[in-house]
């Protein structure tokens, strides 16, 4: 265990500081809050009201009077009402008494003007299941659990602090996301090995089949003629001021970025069969560990390329119940831009996977094989 951790306290404490530092760091866009002049805090709904909604059929308007006490904020202790409906399933929130809310107050002064009450308030449930997955990970895994949730940490904030921000000042999409998924690459790989061999040619795999990806969704993306509206949410954007970006090459990245993290682990995996072949036979050719790595490699994508399909399956099962309740043929569905674009999703990043694993092998086999094992020649 101590020669473990004397192999990755670098990355571990590097990490840790690249932690700290885009906790710190600006995102730019600070000033731009829809609410910054509100009243941000969080309420306890005390009793509510429906006499004044509206039912047609599944669509629900009008008001749901709710009073409520405020827990926290200036306000604090204080009664007021709110709650108004809009007529959307997803948007919507109806709550009941003893729920907890998230609500913005507009006022003038110290007087409130109205209160909205934005949704559930969730972040003390979200905050208790991410420590209990981080005290799990720390106590199945020791070392390797804390690493593991220094590498979750540090990929949220390295996606929130640094590639969204990028996309949004009008930063090519594909080269800055390849530049994100690279340097999440180094440091994720590097709290599993730390700055060896290891790391290169698990980094130097994982790379070649992201480039791969890239490569496959650019293509595809042209050819199947697919705008980047489809992704959820995007089309929004255009009309919020941010007409300048351009949604296809954002969707054309997020096919490798979203491939990444499985990209990464079968790199890590085959990097490691390989790693164990020559440290358990030292006497191995050149030649014979890239021929076992292949083995491996052959192995791990028989059920690696099925990752992807059933993310990207189950992320869109809404969709394709939809189209089998209509009755929709089988050929109309598989024209569709958004399906098309699962597609592209799916068969891209799989590529990338299934190279990764090729690829990582050969590099494997000739970064870990020691130059002068019995046997073998330098010139071998």
């Amino acid at each position: 265990m101590t020669r473990l951790f004397s192999k990755t306290s670098a990355a571990v404490v590097a990490t840790i500081a690249d932690i700290l530092l885009l906790v710190w760091m600006p995102t730019g866009f600070e000033g731009a809050l829809q609410f910054r002049d509100e009243v941000k805090c969080k309420a306890l709904i005390l009793e509510t009201d429906e006499s004044l909604i509206v039912d047609t059929g599944l669509i629900r308007t009008g008001q749901q009077v709710c009073r409520i006490q405020f827990l926290s904020g200036k306000y604090k202790g204080m009664e007021a009402e709110g709650n108004m409906l809009g007529g959307s399933l997803s948007l919507d929130k109806l709550f009941h008494p003893g729920d907890k809310a998230q609500a913005l107050v507009s006022h003038e002064g110290d007087a409130i003007i109205s209160v909205y009450l934005v949704d559930h308030f969730r972040l003390g449930g979200e905050a208790l299941l991410a420590v209990a997955f981080a005290i799990f990970l720390i106590c199945f895994a020791g070392m390797t659990g804390l690493r593991s949730v220094l590498s979750f940490i540090v990929t949220v904030l390295v996606l929130w602090k640094i590639l969204i921000p990028m996309y949004l000042k009008g930063f090519d999409p594909i080269l800055a996301g390849f530049a994100v998924t690279t340097l999440l690459t180094i440091l994720i790989i590097a709290l599993v090995y730390g700055f060896d061999r290891r790391l290169a040619a698990a980094t130097g795999g994982a790379l070649l089949g992201l480039g791969t990806a890239a490569f496959l969704a650019i293509i595809t993306t042209k050819g199947f003629k697919i705008h980047g509206a489809v992704m959820p949410q995007s089309e929004g954007l255009l009309y919020s001021g941010y007409e300048y970006l351009n949604l296809t090459r954002i969707f054309m990245a997020s096919v490798f970025v979203g491939a990444s993290g499985s990209v990464m682990d079968l790199s890590v995996d085959i990097t490691s069969a390989v790693n164990e072949v020559v440290k358990k036979c030292p006497d191995i050719t050149r030649k014979d560990a890239i021929i076992s790595g292949m083995h491996v490699a052959r192995t791990a994508t028989g059920t690696m390329t099925t990752t992807l399909l059933l993310a990207y399956t189950g992320s869109s099962i809404a969709l394709f119940m939809t189209f089998m309740a209509q009755g929709t043929p089988l050929y109309n569905i598989l024209n569709n831009n958004q399906v098309a674009a699962e597609i592209i999703n799916t068969i891209a990043g799989s590529f990338g996977l299934a190279t990764t694993a090729p690829f990582t092998a050969f590099l494997a086999g000739i970064i870990l094989h020691k130059p002068h094992a019995k046997g073998e020649t330098d010139q071998d």
